[in-house]
Order: C-alpha cells, then sequence, then structure tokens
C-alpha cells in the first residue's frame, strides 16, 4: 500500500501475554500491508493520556483488552449500538481531527466461530451461559440478536448474574451456579465464560448427564485449546467449539477500519496462532 505506515495495537495491562501481535502480524504479511501492530502497556490510572498519545502519532486505531474496557467506551466520541448494549469496547477506530469511535467485536467474533466450526447450530432454543463478567455480556448480546428466545444465566456470585439480567430484560433468566447442571434440558447451546479450565486454573465442574444429545458446547477460553469442559463434552458426544476462533473473527472488524482489508480467518491462521 502507499502512503504512510500504518499502525495499530492492542492496549492493556499486562499485555505482553497477549497473542493480538501474532494474529495481526500474520495478515499483514499475508496481505502485503505496510503496516504494524505492536502491544501498548497502558498501566491502570493512564488509559486517556496514552490514548491521546497514540492519535498524536498517528496511529489508526487500537484494541483493548483488560482492565480497560469500560474507560475505551467512556472516551469515545462514538460508539456502535452493540458497544453501548454491552457496556465497553474492545476496538477504537481513530477518525479525523482525532475523533475517536468504540465498537465491541467480541459478539461478532462469538458468533462467526460457531458459523464457522459448527455450521448447522441454529439460536433457536435457549442457551446455558456460565459467567457474568465483561465475555458473558458480549456473549448474551449476541445469542439475543441472533433470536435465542432465552438465556439460562448461572454465576457463581448470583448478584452480578441478576443484574446483568436486568439489563438485558426477560429472556435472561438467572440460575444458581451450583444447579446450571440440572437446567440442560432443552438447550441447544451451552457456554463457558468463565475463566474456569483455564490453564493454572480450576477445572468447570458442570454435570452434562442432562445435556441434549445434539446440544453444542463451546469455552470462550482457548488456552488450553481443549478444555476439561469441552473434552466432557466430546466425551458425552455433543459437537464441541473451541475459543480460539472468537479471537480470531473479532479481529477481523478492526483489521479492515485500520488497514483497509477484509482479513480471512482460515486453518493456516489458526495453525500459527496454535504455536508455542
Amino acid at each position: 500500500m502507499s502512503g504512510p505506515r500504518l499502525r495499530a495495537g492492542v492496549m492493556g495491562w499486562p499485555i505482553a501475554h497477549s497473542k493480538s501481535p501474532r494474529l495481526h502480524g500474520f495478515w499483514l504479511r499475508r496481505y502485503g500491508v505496510d503496516g504494524s501492530y505492536a502491544p501498548v502497556p497502558v498501566p491502570p490510572g493512564t488509559f486517556e493520556q496514552e490514548l491521546r498519545r497514540l492519535i498524536d502519532e498517528g496511529w489508526r486505531g487500537a484494541n483493548v483488552t483488560i482492565p480497560h474496557k469500560e474507560a475505551a467506551l467512556a472516551a469515545a466520541d462514538e460508539a456502535t449500538p452493540r458497544a453501548r448494549a454491552i457496556g465497553a469496547a474492545n476496538t477504537l477506530v481513530f477518525g479525523p481531527g482525532g475523533l475517536v469511535l468504540a465498537d465491541n467485536t467480541d459478539a461478532f467474533g462469538f458468533l462467526e466461530n460457531l458459523k464457522d466450526r459448527a455450521p448447522a447450530w441454529r439460536p433457536d432454543r435457549p442457551a446455558l451461559v456460565l459467567g457474568a463478567g465483561g465475555a458473558a455480556r458480549a456473549v448474551i448480546h449476541a445469542l439475543l440478536e441472533a433470536g435465542a428466545p432465552e438465556i439460562r444465566l448461572a454465576n457463581r456470585t448470583l448478584a452480578r448474574a441478576e443484574a446483568l439480567a436486568a439489563a438485558f430484560g426477560p429472556s435472561v433468566r438467572v440460575l444458581p451456579f451450583a444447579e446450571a447442571g440440572a437446567h440442560l434440558g432443552g438447550a441447544g447451546l451451552i457456554v463457558n465464560t468463565t475463566s474456569l479450565g483455564m490453564k493454572d486454573a480450576p477445572p468447570l465442574d458442570l454435570d452434562l448427564a442432562g445435556a441434549e444429545p445434539d446440544a453444542l458446547a463451546t469455552d470462550i477460553v482457548y488456552t488450553p485449546l481443549v478444555t476439561p469442559f469441552l473434552a466432557a463434552a466430546a466425551a458425552r458426544d455433543l459437537a464441541v467449539v473451541d475459543g480460539l476462533g472468537m479471537l480470531l473473527h473479532q479481529a477481523r472488524p478492526g483489521f479492515a477500519a485500520w488497514f483497509g482489508v477484509e482479513p480471512e480467518v482460515d486453518d493456516a491462521l489458526r495453525a500459527v496462532m496454535l504455536e508455542p
């Protein structure tokens, strides 16, 4: 591409563990873009200062990760409806005059991953969602927008789940976390949005005996790729979708906005992302 080098990156704290630079770096090389994508360490309390620095230096935008997603939305001049509905932003695009547009592509990434890896799945039955953090907000928004008739929400802290249900309305029904397994009947989708099952974290303890035989199980955790939850689901012959694809697909809108190319998620990209 002609013109100045295009710059973008990912803002967070800590940030050294992020796989986003590897992901965007792969696409930059694949499509021959004269651009760069770098990690940007942003200590708590310095988000707006760092945001202005990137704008002043001519960056095209940035991804935003923990703990700054809510601050990113608050700092934006404009926001997409899905970012406002989810209450957080993970993608910023810098426009003329320093204008900041905020988006949340996690919901998009979640649904695109299911479409890609489980094309037969349809959002026409209730879904059981485990967890009530930021990822759960994106997943619930995605499922309701796609037409899911009911979300059964279970979280270890009941008050957080109740607050989330209040934000999304009567289609979200709160369950005690310990009783989640008893509410699998009729559910076409089971989603783990907690950190349980992540490397060095305790496994998710969910009794899948009551799961429908054609239910789909998915986990937003991708380290390890096959979590104990997904392994247990596969052992019951349930269809499973790992969490890596959500990371890959949520990156597509940002890359297109910053670098002017619609990137593709394929097996070559997955292989690169799974390298040690």
